[in-house]
């Protein structure tokens, strides 16, 4: 037990170093970040982003969460540039190098042949008075005093603040465009969480049956309707077509608790009014979380009361919604 407290605190000095970090870098934005958003909003190529190790590391998802957000970037490792790679870098584009020192060897080889091509060129450094800041058009101050390592050479602290960064730098131009929810979904239109972005109800509905009585029918032929479309549930509909209430299998175990004859019943005597709806354009999640709020599995699609259709608990978990 002593070893794993021994762990914990170990765990607790990792995460207070790398917090205050990021803490501190907040302090330290100054008008050059608000200049380098404007920057990379305004430039008419892409954001390249380059950086050797780590801080390599770091690019590629601060790439990927720009790609995702709606600013489109490459990524291009600082050592394979001078072997080819410079050849992905236009005249328009927007150049970000990231390096805690600022002064590695293939910062000083690339730097010069960055600016050769005469883009604009930002650094995301630690020490702003290295070699890096000083060629920079801007630099981005991602100051770490020490890495959270006991030996103080590990890239943790520092790799921590760069990907912080370059989520901040991320949201901001998010945000600057306009970002929505439907952009996010054109760009992220695969697995669980582009369904959570875009499907929507209308998406699944029509491909269940749409059961459905009169207010006047006789229990029985209610629970024929309800066990031959398998939805659990049917939805009781008045003359005009409108919804008047919807009874489910609860209901029927209900009834026979209530009664002990239905016999004389029909669906009006059994059914629960006023039941629980969605429209055709709600978002399928949505769906979902009034489903688990109400502690149900089925809802009725409806529009301007007519009834549409029924989605169910199941349809949600087959598109992984759950």
């Amino acid at each position: 037990m002593k070893l794993l407290k021994n762990h914990q605190s170990i765990a607790r000095s990792v995460l207070l170093t790398e917090a205050e970090a990021i803490r501190r870098a907040v302090d330290l934005l100054d008008e050059q970040y608000g200049e380098t958003v404007e920057r990379i909003l305004n430039a008419t190529g892409r954001l390249v982003v380059t950086g050797v190790g780590k801080s390599a590391l770091i690019g590629q998802k601060i790439v990927a969460t720009m790609n995702s957000t709606g600013t489109p970037s490459l990524f291009m490792h600082a050592a394979d540039a001078i072997h080819g790679d410079l050849g992905m870098i236009q005249a328009d584009d927007v150049v970000l190098v990231i390096s805690k020192s600022g002064n590695t060897a293939e910062v000083k080889v690339l730097v010069p042949l960055l600016k050769r091509t005469g883009v604009c060129l930002i650094a995301l450094v630690s020490d702003r008075d290295s070699y890096l800041a000083s060629q920079a058009d801007y630099s981005l101050h991602a100051y770490a005093e020490r890495e959270a390592d006991p030996l103080n050479l590990a890239p943790t602290t520092s790799t921590t603040v760069a990907l912080a960064l370059g989520d901040a730098l991320a949201v901001s131009l998010l945000e600057a465009r306009g970002f929505t929810r439907n952009d996010f979904a054109r760009y992220h239109p695969g697995g669980a969480l582009g369904k959570k972005l875009y499907l929507k109800v209308a998406d699944i509905f029509p491909h269940n049956p749409c059961p459905r009585v009169s207010p006047d029918m006789m229990v029985r032929d209610v629970i024929f309707e309800i066990s031959a479309n398998r939805l659990g549930a049917t939805a009781v509909v008045d003359e005009a077509g409108l919804l008047a209430g919807i009874v489910t299998d609860g209901d029927i175990r209900r009834m026979a608790y209530t009664y002990d004859s239905f016999l004389q019943l029909n669906a009006r005597d059994v059914m629960t009014t006023s039941p629980i709806c969605v429209p055709p354009d709600e978002y399928a999640v949505s769906a979902l979380q009034i489903m688990q709020e109400r502690n149900i599995t089925q809802l009725v699609v409806t529009d301007q009361g007519r009834v549409l259709g029924f989605i169910h608990l199941h349809d949600l978990l087959r598109e992984g919604l759950v």
